[in-house]
């Protein structure tokens, strides 16, 4: 427990960054009596929008027009994407509204199109938390360390019919956290070093049109299932990483040949086992400490001390709207939603995005609509640059 106690403390900034808020202030009643139960997990930058498009419109992705990013968000949407090739890289600042200089988020991805019906793709997601002070049990600094963690995938989609596609990806994660420091504490030291796990995402995508004017889609997507995360080699405590389901749908609107919109919804669900109360003595944290990945993924449907009512609360949305101008200048608002209980991010989002040939640029900002004066969310942007290739018509 000392090993997870210190690794926690070491991702607080990155905590912080996901608003999971489960390393500080877990298991709090919140100013009504309601129980405060988050759901933690190692890496939770594995689930923060790292593009600046679907974060301009409420975090929402599963069934959105298929880009580049859509390894993030549904892998299977890739066998859709019309272009040929393409390649694109996101920029996001972390905690600048608590003046952090040193936190970045950045996110690559590519694709490339085999045939009419399938496609491969990578991305690579790479957090830096910047420099920490390492210090000894009296607070003596001994050194600086520079944690980050990265992740690594690949992904095939599947065209399985003409509107239904399947896609598969691995996935290679590391975080390092201390940079293998010795640990010290009142009890003595702890050997650490970095994290590494394998996992998988498996997503489905269906689209079709109403009419000549009208069109729709509907996606189902989980990811992140894999092995946990040690930080040491006695650490008993090892952390899930973020599985997730996601599922939602597209409805989109061809106003006349210039206008378009579309209007999107996700529902989102971890596919980790809620943490047993604080003071349990039932040997629930034992269990819960010991449950393989498949078996808290199973059962972190109807697992939370609350009943469905909690259940409930751990479901996530987000909404979003945008709007095409003669596939030019596209324009994007959305909204987030997180129970108070299980984390409490509400945020608005509003976003823009410009085409001119090959080319194109997207940014996002985030607007926290919580009462947190000081939220770490508040005036979060996301900045990305892409580079596509299309088929030439004829």
């Amino acid at each position: 427990m000392q090993v997870r106690q210190r690794m926690k403390r070491l991702t607080l900034c990155a905590i912080l960054v996901a608003m999971a808020a489960s390393a500080i202030g877990q298991n709090d009643y919140s100013e009504t009596g309601q129980y405060k139960n988050y759901i933690s997990t190692g890496m939770p930058i594995l689930l923060i929008a790292p593009d600046a498009v679907s974060s301009g419109m409420g975090d929402v992705g599963v069934a959105t027009t298929p880009d580049l990013f859509s390894g993030h968000w549904n892998n299977a949407k890739f066998a859709f994407i019309e272009g040929n090739m393409g390649a694109g890289l996101t920029y996001t600042p972390w905690l600048r509204n608590l003046n952090v200089g040193d936190m970045n988020l950045f996110y690559l991805s590519g694709y490339y199109r085999i045939n009419s019906r399938s496609t491969a793709a990578a991305g690579l997601t790479y957090f830096t938390l910047g420099d920490i002070d390492h210090t000894d049990a009296d607070g003596n600094k001994l050194t600086v360390i520079h944690p980050n963690e990265f992740a690594f995938d690949i992904t095939y989609a599947l065209k399985l019919t003409d509107n239904l596609a399947l896609g598969a990806s691995g996935r290679f994660i590391r975080s390092d956290l201390t940079n293998g420091a010795t640990i010290e504490d009142g009890s003595g030291h702890t050997e650490t070093h970095g994290a590494n796990s394998l996992a998988a995402d498996i997503g489905l995508y269906y689209e079709n049109t109403i009419d000549k004017e009208q069109s729709f889609a509907l996606g189902a997507f989980i990811s992140n299932l894999g092995a946990k995360l040690s930080y040491s080699d006695d650490d008993n405590d090892k952390e899930f990483l973020p599985a997730n389901l996601r599922i939602g749908g597209r409805y989109t609107n061809r106003i006349d040949d210039y206008n378009k919109v579309s209007l999107m919804l996700d529902i989102n669900k971890l596919l980790v086992p809620t943490p047993p109360l604080r003071g349990d003595t039932t040997g629930a944290w034992v269990t819960y400490n010991n449950m393989g990945v498949m078996q808290g993924a199973f059962s972190s449907f109807a697992d939370a001390p609350g009943g469905m009512s909690e259940e409930l609360q751990e479901l996530q949305l987000s909404g979003g709207v945008e709007y095409w101008y003669a596939e030019t200048f596209v324009a994007r608002a959305g909204y987030f939603f997180e129970h108070a209980n299980k984390g409490g991010r509400q945020y608005a989002t509003v976003g823009f995005g410009l085409r001119y040939n090959i080319f194109h640029f997207d940014f996002a900002y985030l607007i926290p609509t919580t009462k947190i004066s000081t939220s770490p969310l508040a005036n979060t942007i996301r900045i990305g640059m892409t580079m596509e290739m299309k088929p030439e018509t004829k």
